[in-house]
């Protein structure tokens, strides 16, 4: 297709029915949690515990939290050396959830690759699930244009903002908008997912930012992709080729940055693009066995340290080290990932409402059950916003992927020449 072709009319919507790990999380959760459900845990300790310890940004939120903090959550003490020789996971027989973030903080470095803007926003939410038999690892993502009821946030030098109705990404800049920080930002999304769902996380938590996903992928040394069709996009400052073709940082930023709508400028269709590229990192990753290779790992593992702000635990190799050993045997068709359920608001925003549907996946988290037949037994998708304004996704006008069939998908170890080979465009 050339680049005055116009694409026509896009009127599938996204399915929302779980997915087995081949697509969103992501970018956060992938030095954490996608480490531990490949397996990887011997060379981590040795190439990555120094690194960890000292680059690692960590600040316990448990003091924001009211009554949605905690618990009888025990952390795990910081390790001053490598890891025992046998890591214990200091949460055994326990379920555990991470709330990772995504954040689109427009400063430093970040405003080099994104374009500065005030503030920050929540770009990526997601609720990982660890289950307690560590034979699951199960993610929810919250659309950030969601309408929901943003929780009072509280700083830790005591300033006040009380919540309101509004986009769930508001969520983020309030309680980033405090002092510039992002574990109060964290602090402020944690509340407001909680109370919405009824999940605790015991205050455990993951920000990370545009510069730390931009040099993890170069560490991998780049990510094979299928582009379909010509994708421009001048906000993200994206314009590629259909192709099979290998993108490396900024690329891939701008690929999971970019908007593009069904119709409407919502944040769903990049949900879909963002699980795909999280994807093809997770094999690119196993292809090139970069959790075994000590000069790849310890470049990935800087990279996501130095961007990361996390709950204290996650600073502690000891902590990390025992939680990955544990998921050392887990098969990867038992990581599902899944989508709110959500419906359009109707009043021409754009926004979406979660609906009802959703209280089964937050029950299910909450009582520790698989979310995978839930999601495969909700079959009913989302119609088009009739109210929307066709000029809201102007500037993503030639943003395109296909909807990928419904059903559950597994990672496969495949080759970059393979994953190359097998894209089609159209």
């Amino acid at each position: 297709m050339s680049d005055t072709t116009p694409r026509p009319a896009h009127t599938r919507v996204r399915p929302r029915h779980a997915r087995r790990l081949h697509h969103r999380i992501i970018i956060p959760a992938v030095a954490s949690v996608l480490l531990a459900v490949m397996g990887f845990y011997g060379t981590y300790v040795t190439a990555s515990a120094a690194l960890i310890q000292a680059n690692a940004n960590t600040q316990d939120i448990s003091s924001l939290l009211g009554d949605t903090g905690s618990s009888d959550y025990i952390s795990a003490p910081v390790a001053s050396g490598s890891a025992a020789a046998n890591p214990v996971d200091s949460n055994a027989g326990q379920a555990i959830n991470i709330l990772v973030i995504g954040s689109d903080v427009r400063s430093g470095e970040n405003a080099a690759l994104g374009g500065y803007v005030a503030g920050a926003r929540g770009d990526t939410t997601i609720i990982v699930h660890i289950s307690a038999d560590r034979q699951r690892v199960e993610l929810v993502s919250i659309p950030r244009d969601a309408r929901v009821q943003i929780s009072t946030c509280e700083s830790f030098d005591g300033k006040v903002q009380k919540g309101w109705l509004a986009k769930f990404n508001v969520a983020f800049a309030n309680g980033y908008d405090f002092n510039n920080d992002p574990s109060e930002a964290a602090a402020c999304v944690m509340r407001t997912v909680t109370d919405l769902t009824g999940v605790e996380f015991n205050g455990n938590y993951i920000v990370a930012d545009f510069a730390g996903f931009k040099d993890m992928v170069n560490a991998l040394g780049g990510v094979p992709m299928c582009i379909p069709y010509d994708m421009v996009s001048k906000k993200a400052d994206l314009n590629l080729k259909a192709g099979a073709q290998i993108l490396y940082g900024d690329d891939a930023l701008a690929l999971a940055r970019a908007r593009y709508g069904l119709g409407d400028g919502t944040d769903l269709g990049r949900i879909q693009r963002q699980q795909e590229l999280i994807g093809a990192i997770l094999k690119k990753a196993l292809s090139v066995n970069a959790f075994t290779n000590i000069d790849v790992l310890t470049q990935f593992v800087k990279a996501a340290t130095q961007s990361f702000t996390m709950s204290e635990n996650f600073g502690s190799v000891s902590y990390d080290f025992g939680l990955l050993y544990s998921l050392r045997n887990i098969d990867l068709t038992n990581v599902t990932m899944v989508t709110t359920p959500w419906a359009y608001a109707g009043d021409g925003s754009g926004d979406v409402v979660i609906t009802s549907e959703a209280k089964k996946y937050w029950t299910a988290l909450i009582n520790d059950q698989p979310i995978a037949d839930i999601a495969n037994s909700t079959s009913t998708t989302a119609s088009p916003d009739p109210s929307a304004s066709a000029s809201a996704a102007t500037d993503e006008a030639l943003m395109y992927l296909p909807i990928p069939p419904e059903g559950s998908y597994v990672v496969e170890r495949q080759t970059e020449d393979q994953i190359l080979a097998a894209c089609t465009t159209g």
